[in-house]
């Protein structure tokens, strides 16, 4: 046993590190008479015991409950409360302060998704904005094909600045370019033509607004629409075989801007 480790308790600086607070507190706390020890060593030093230290840790969760130090004696002293009690009452008030500190942290875990994400809207704002097609879920699968990318890094970060009318105005122009599309693709607009070469330069354009893409991007961009069942599936709806035929125009257009097509990789 040290020499500041009495018999039954402690002197005030081990007190103090046992719960976690500073000499000058303790000190504090006996000025004014919150937590007096109990005892004195020979020497005339301060000595909490057992008792007196669970009294430190019933202030501690006090305080922390936001009781000023004024009220938290009173409620300790007052004859008439059964300490089973006060554990009760404070049991309770710690129960309530962890379902608020839970709600907070399940708030900032939607943010940390929000920014993960980059898309700073509700499920159903996404839906709202880009129409009842949209599954908000594409972020998750677009993260799982390329999330480790540069260019889905610098997808967060423009996508993380753009507001909700930001988006609005991004989806009318998707729609615009899509209805485009589905006419040249229905009146049979040969690929490879300067009617398609433009608009397969618009639709590259038009992915530059999440990232930079470059026409083998963009080239890498046309297979995985043709070849993904969804993406087929979703530009069926405005004209058939519409995504073969986006596929064919991206290639023939990056082909006139020097990119070879058959060895087009995501570079």
């Amino acid at each position: 046993m040290s020499s500041d480790e009495q018999a039954g308790g402690y002197t005030v600086g081990p007190a103090a590190k046992l719960v976690g607070v500073s000499v000058k507190t303790l000190h504090h706390w006996d000025s004014i008479g919150l937590v007096r020890p109990s005892g004195r060593t020979p020497g005339g030093y301060r000595v909490y015991s057992p008792d007196d230290v669970a009294r430190i840790h019933r202030v501690l969760v006090y305080r922390e409950l936001g009781f000023p130090l004024a009220e938290i004696g009173p409620i300790l002293d007052d004859p008439g409360t059964d300490p089973r009690d006060q554990l009760r009452r404070q049991r309770s008030e710690l129960a309530s302060r962890r379902s608020r500190i839970e709600e907070m942290i399940a708030a900032v875990d939607r943010m940390l998704d929000a920014t993960r994400r980059g898309i700073r809207l509700t499920a159903e704002e996404q839906v709202e904005i880009f129409g009842t097609d949209w599954r908000p879920d594409r972020v998750d699968e677009a993260e799982q094909r390329w999330g480790d990318t540069a260019q889905w890094q610098q997808y967060t970060e423009r996508a993380a600045a753009l507001t909700a009318d930001d988006w609005r105005t991004v989806a009318g122009s998707i729609e615009a370019l899509t209805a485009e599309l589905a006419a040249a693709c229905r009146a049979g607009v040969p690929a490879g033509s300067a009617e398609a070469n433009a608009l397969a330069e618009r639709h590259r354009t038009m992915m530059e607004t999440y990232f930079d893409c470059t026409h083998s991007m963009h080239v890498c961009l046309g297979r995985m629409m043709a070849a993904d069942a969804g993406y087929v599936e979703y530009y069926e709806r405005f004209a058939p075989g519409l995504a073969g035929w986006l596929c064919a125009a991206i290639a023939a257009n990056a082909a006139a801007h020097g990119t070879d097509p058959a060895t087009a990789t995501w570079q």
